[in-house]
């Protein structure tokens, strides 16, 4: 048991913490993501960034597979209650640091959780618009992680995995919405706040924060279709069980590759919906002004490796074999990153790659 909270009491978060969270430690777990939050306009990169490590530091938590679905939901129910006060405890934040760092093998998660406390820290530093913000994403996010080991409730040493789907289309596109599509929702709002170029966007703020929703609802969906093969084996299967009535087939029929073909239409299905919600991605992109440059470049670099995800996936003949991973090469990726520069600035060009990507999309 945690104990309550107690008096966040002051403590001096100086410079070298400061930029070691921001900087070594935000690299070695953003991984890829690491790129785009340093392209992006100075005033954004730290509200973003320190909303990103806290959503990372309660996927770690949420992901230690070998402590049990049960004791990951209540640190992350205590993880939310710090983040819903005005006075963090640096005895829970302590205390969720070592119930967990010891089950971690990545060096930098681990460190992550011991750095909680100076990441609180910097959270309280923020405006308090910028806080607000960044705490309401940080709990959407966590309400989904909750929820989904709450649905899958499926540990490391659990013995034989029996895979559960969700039982609905609507629970999927919930599941979208909690843990991505409130990211682009994010986004766009604090992007409004910070960047003087997007007072146009304020009169229609719902309409492109709508956008920036279904945006990050397409790359959950691009993450889901890829990895259908190694969620069935930790018991979770995304794709609803109404879906696969439509090809007679239950969860754990997907786990024989050799289904793969009767398996197929469920692809489509998951493409199809993946591909309307990347055209909204695509009125985003194209709605940001010109002079937002890395603004667009930020938007654009995930859109473009989420089509050309899909494009790989749509030409996979044993999509549901666990050893095939469907990767883009990082050849193609510092190529595309390359040729953005120069397309970046043209909404015809942009409209032109993204059509070129949906065309090598196999639909049948």
């Amino acid at each position: 048991m945690l104990p309550e909270s107690a008096p966040f009491l002051p403590r001096t978060l100086d410079d070298v913490q400061k930029n070691y969270l921001l900087t070594d430690l935000l690299r070695g777990v953003s991984r890829s993501f690491y790129l785009t939050l340093r392209v992006l306009p100075s005033q954004l990169r730290e509200p973003i960034s320190v909303a990103y490590l806290l959503a990372r530091a309660a996927d770690t938590i949420a992901d230690t597979a070998i402590v049990s679905a049960g004791k990951r939901c209540d640190a992350l129910n205590h993880l939310r209650g710090q983040l819903q006060s005005d006075v963090p405890s640096h005895a829970v934040l302590e205390r969720l640091q070592t119930g967990f760092t010891g089950q971690l093998d990545h060096a930098f998660e681990n460190e992550l959780l011991v750095m909680l406390s100076p990441l609180f820290e910097l959270l309280l530093r923020q405006t308090a618009p910028d806080r607000t913000m960044i705490r309401k994403v940080v709990l959407t996010l966590t309400e989904g992680m909750v929820s989904d080991l709450e649905s899958f409730p499926v540990s490391k040493n659990s013995g034989e995995v029996v895979a559960i789907a969700l039982e609905r289309g609507d629970q999927l596109d919930c599941y979208t919405y909690l843990v991505a599509g409130c990211v682009g929702e994010f986004w766009t709002d604090i992007s409004i706040a910070h960047i003087d170029a997007l007072q146009c966007w304020q009169a229609s703020q719902k309409k492109y924060s709508q956008l920036g929703v279904r945006f990050g609802k397409g790359l959950q969906l691009t993450n889901i279709l890829r990895d259908v093969p190694r969620d069935l084996r930790v018991g979770r299967c995304y794709l609803p069980q109404s879906w696969l009535n439509e090809v007679s087939l239950m969860p754990d029929d997907l786990m024989n590759a050799t289904n793969s073909a009767t398996a197929r239409p469920l692809l489509l299905k998951g493409i199809h919906r993946t591909l309307d919600h990347y055209a909204a991605a695509e009125q985003y992109v194209v709605a940001l002004p010109r002079r937002c440059v890395r603004l667009r470049i930020a938007a654009l670099w995930p859109m473009l490796i989420g089509l050309k995800t899909l494009a790989q996936l749509s030409q996979q003949s044993n999509w549901l074999d666990v050893t095939v991973v469907c990767k883009v090469e990082r050849k193609w990726i510092y190529r595309m990153m390359l040729l953005s520069s120069g397309v970046v600035f043209s909404n015809l060009a942009v409209k032109w790659w993204c059509a070129r990507l949906r065309k090598s999309v196999l639909l049948t």
